[in-house]
């Protein structure tokens, strides 16, 4: 199913949100006793939405949706995309962000920092004066990040595993795929996932999954080296990560998640883990040469993405401030950046 098929509802679904202020859970460390502002004010950009993060990628949405779609019957109602774009992307309003950022280095790290990339190298593949405009509006938080990024990676001795936001692997391939990154921050992000992953095997996946993954830590980190390994290589290191997906070996990643309680705000999670999985095992699929391998994947992202997607319209607060920037992913994965090792 195309996502032009969803793109009315998740914008609409986005726009509600964008503009949401409250509930709101921000992640803001108070540090005197006279010190209270309002969601507005700390993020004059991304105050909606809950949390930061799901602001920046629900604006990614709307910019991807308008991009796709924008003044087609795919996509009614494009101006108040634009109007709310307009509103929030504006040069007095990433600079409070970017100022936000650089003040506090590992708020959103590394998470919200990929997002935001991702949303500039959305509003630049969109193009035309607005585009432009919002492409502008955006470079210094773009900048910030990529500095946050060149500074902490050297740190960062350990990858982060697991299936919640900090994921290592899931942040820096959208880093990767955005395009944002400066020469030498790119080839630290590469060096760095080559260095934490190139020598993983036999992954445990039938630990998978977790009661509140989003992500699935086995097939982020596979999906993060099918940006930095050819082919013939990816295909090599994958036999060794996850033996036996040739021969027919069960393989608890290929199950789709049961998830008991969708309304429930941790175990919905797993909502977003049969989305986030639906995407990887669509692109690991499309990276691999035809056989049993591929062919698996392939089935296996199909039953995800089914099962996933009737969970995006649900009308329940704790889902519909995120899940449906995961559908887009599933239904419309962005371009992958070129492997180069």
């Amino acid at each position: 199913m195309p996502l032009s098929a969803h793109a009315a509802t998740f914008a609409q679904l986005a726009l509600a949100n964008v503009t949401r202020e409250y509930p709101n859970f921000p992640a803001h460390l108070i540090t005197s006793a006279g010190e209270h502002q309002e969601p507005r004010s700390l993020h004059p950009a991304f105050y909606g939405a809950y949390d930061w993060h799901s602001s920046v990628h629900m604006h990614w949405l709307l910019v991807r949706l308008l991009g796709r779609y924008g003044g087609t019957s795919a996509l009614p109602g494009t101006e108040a995309v634009v109007d709310v774009l307009d509103r929030h992307l504006t040069p007095a309003n990433l600079d409070t962000e970017a100022a936000y950022l650089r003040d506090r280095p590992s708020f959103e790290r590394p998470y919200g920092w990929a997002w935001l990339l991702a949303l500039a190298a959305e509003c630049r593949a969109y193009g035309g004066t607005e585009g432009e405009r919002w492409t502008g509006a955006l470079r210094p938080a773009v900048d910030a990040v990529d500095g946050l990024l060149a500074d902490w990676l050297p740190k960062a001795t350990y990858p982060v595993r697991h299936g919640n936001h900090p994921n290592s692997a899931f942040a820096l391939s959208l880093a990767l795929d955005s395009g944002e990154l400066s020469a030498g921050t790119d080839r630290a992000v590469r060096d760095r996932l080559l260095s934490w992953f190139a020598d993983d095997h036999d992954a445990p996946a039938h630990w998978e999954p977790s009661g509140q993954d989003f992500l699935s830590p086995a097939l982020t980190e596979a999906d993060a080296m099918r940006r930095v390994l050819a082919p013939e290589r990816l295909a090599e290191w994958l036999d060794r990560f996850l033996p036996g997906l040739g021969t027919g070996a069960p393989c608890a990643l290929l199950d789709v998640p049961v998830v008991s309680d969708h309304a429930d705000p941790q175990i919905g999670h797993l909502l977003g883990l049969t989305l986030s999985r639906a995407a990887a095992l669509r692109s690991l699929a499309e990276a691999l040469p035809d056989g049993p391998v591929r062919a698996r994947l392939a089935e296996a992202a199909a039953a995800h993405l089914a099962a996933g997607l009737p969970a995006v319209e649900r009308g329940d607060f704790t889902t519909d401030h995120w899940l449906a920037t995961f559908a887009a992913l599933a239904l419309d994965p962005p371009a992958p950046a070129v492997a180069r090792y």
